[in-house]
C-alpha cells in the first residue's frame, strides 16, 4: 500500500522557491523521524534534512542549512520541504522517507518507507 506521497516539484528558474509536500498515510501515534533526500542524475542519494513528528526537532545537511526549511502539519500528516534561492545544483529527484524510530540522518538504514519522489529542475 502507498504510504508516502510527495508532490510540489517542478521546473523553475535559479533564485525561485518551491514547497514540496509529503503526505504520510501510514501515520501512527508514536514518534518517529521523517526525512528528505535528493538524488541528482548520476549521483548517490543525499540527505537533505529531517524532523521528528511529535517533537518537531529538525536537522539539516550542511549543504542546505539556511536555504531549505522543513516543517510539518500533524493534523494533515504532512511534512513540507521549503526550498528557496534555488540553484541548478539543487536539481534532482526529492524523496521523503519514514524512519523506523526517531533517528534522522544520512544513514539509509534508518528508513523503512520511501515515497516515489518528485522532480525538481532548476535552470540558470
Amino acid at each position: 500500500q502507498v504510504q508516502l506521497v510527495e508532490s510540489g516539484g517542478g521546473s523553475v528558474q535559479a533564485g525561485d522557491s518551491l514547497r514540496l509536500a509529503c503526505v504520510d498515510s501510514g501515520r501512527t501515534c508514536r514518534d518517529y523521524g521523517m526525512a528528505w533526500f535528493r538524488q541528482a542524475p548520476g549521483k548517490e542519494r543525499e540527505f537533505v534534512g529531517g524532523l521528528t513528528w511529535l517533537g518537531g526537532a529538525t536537522t539539516y545537511s550542511d549543504s542546505v542549512r539556511g536555504q531549505f526549511c522543513i516543517s510539518r502539519d500533524n493534523a494533515e500528516n504532512t511534512a513540507y520541504l521549503h526550498l528557496s534561492s534555488l540553484k541548478p545544483d539543487d536539481t534532482g529527484v526529492y524523496y521523503c522517507a519514514r524512519a523506523r524510530r526517531g533517528n534522522i540522518g544520512a544513514d539509509l538504514d534508518y528508513y523503512d518507507t520511501w515515497g516515489q519522489g518528485t522532480q525538481v529542475t532548476v535552470s540558470s
